[in-house]
């Protein structure tokens, strides 16, 4: 679950007047996407415009879920699950771009983040709802569907495998930041420099809107769903991501379980930290929450700072707030 906000939304955009005067300003648009609110805020100086730059961004957004979605049945990601066990599956060029990039990101992440784990994704969103804690021999048996070993990726014949029948891929850790990224580049590229894609969560921002110095963002403290740290972020041609356990978790037996599942284990990790990342592109952002979220704290720093990313990690200890960060991080905030 990504848990920042960005404050320039809640002063500067809602209630904006959409005016097709030759003037520039901001414009706010939402929809639910991916299953959750998709936040799209750009400059530009007609409203008639915009409204059409708007339309061909979600349109965009809509024909990436098509091939990403793993619980949209007809998406082309569903039909690859659907084979698994068969042998190789051709996928279009898209569907590869994103698996290739999440190969990397399982290297990078010394293994913690890995797309196989969609039968665990799967055994413990079940397990939330349906409010029973699995057994042991349960989640190892799940555990055998799982493992990038058995995913085969071939780029020369643009195929896909994998290997055991029941295996399940899912790009829930890596996709929302990914599209953020991609319509950030398909309104550069259609002229709107400055703007702020918001998925979910998944924050992508081009250059700063108007005179402004940076997107403002803050980020919430551990383990509040409302309270945000005293210090915001000032963003600009940046991603962010951040994570926690603040809205999915499993209580069980006194001990909190996270919604992020540790592939090593098989299990939520027990641990109470919140992890904001600032990367260079949406994706690397959003597999680094994720990743940074299961390592070890010293070895988070270590990898987000192999991907040029920056990271904060606040955990509470005794009932304090304590932060662990990358040395460029504290160039972010913003100055008062």
């Amino acid at each position: 679950m990504r848990l920042a906000f960005f404050f320039i939304l809640l002063f500067s955009i809602l209630g904006i007047p959409c005016s097709s005067r030759a003037q520039a300003k901001k414009f706010h648009f939402s929809d639910n996407k991916m299953g959750s609110p998709l936040n799209l805020v750009f400059v530009d100086q007609d409203s008639i415009h915009a409204q059409q730059i708007a339309k061909k961004a979600f349109e965009l957004v809509d024909s990436l879920v098509s091939i990403y979605s793993d619980y949209d049945s007809s998406s082309e990601l569903s039909g690859l699950n659907a084979n698994a066990g068969i042998g190789p599956i051709p996928v279009s060029k898209g569907l590869m771009e994103i698996l290739v990039k999440s190969q990397e990101a399982y290297i990078q992440s010394q293994q913690r983040f890995d797309i196989t784990m969609g039968p665990l994704s799967l055994l413990w969103r079940n397990a939330r709802k349906t409010k029973t804690f699995p057994d042991s021999a349960k989640v190892a048996a799940t555990k055998i569907l799982v493992g990038f070993d058995q995913l085969v990726i071939d780029q020369k014949n643009q195929t896909v495998s994998l290997l055991k029948k029941g295996m399940y891929l899912d790009l829930g850790g890596i996709a929302k930041g990914f599209v953020a990224e991609k319509i950030v580049q398909r309104l550069k590229a259609q002229g709107i420099r400055s703007s702020l894609v918001d998925a979910g969560g998944d924050i992508v921002m081009g250059d700063a809107p108007l005179s402004a110095k940076g997107w403002v963002v803050g980020v919430n403290a551990p383990e509040e769903a409302e309270t945000l740290l005293d210090q915001k972020l000032l963003l600009k041609n940046m991603s962010v991501a951040t994570s926690g356990d603040v809205y999915q978790f499993f209580l069980h037996n006194g001990k909190k379980y996270a919604h992020i599942t540790d592939p090593k284990t098989g299990y939520g990790v027990t641990f109470q930290r919140n992890v904001t990342v600032i990367a260079r592109d949406g994706a690397t952002a959003d597999w680094l929450a994720t990743a940074c979220s299961i390592l070890p704290i010293k070895t988070a720093l270590e990898t987000a700072a192999k991907q040029k990313a920056s990271v904060l990690i606040t955990t509470i200890e005794n009932g304090q707030i304590k932060a662990h960060k990358s040395k460029g991080f504290d160039r972010y905030w913003k100055k008062d």
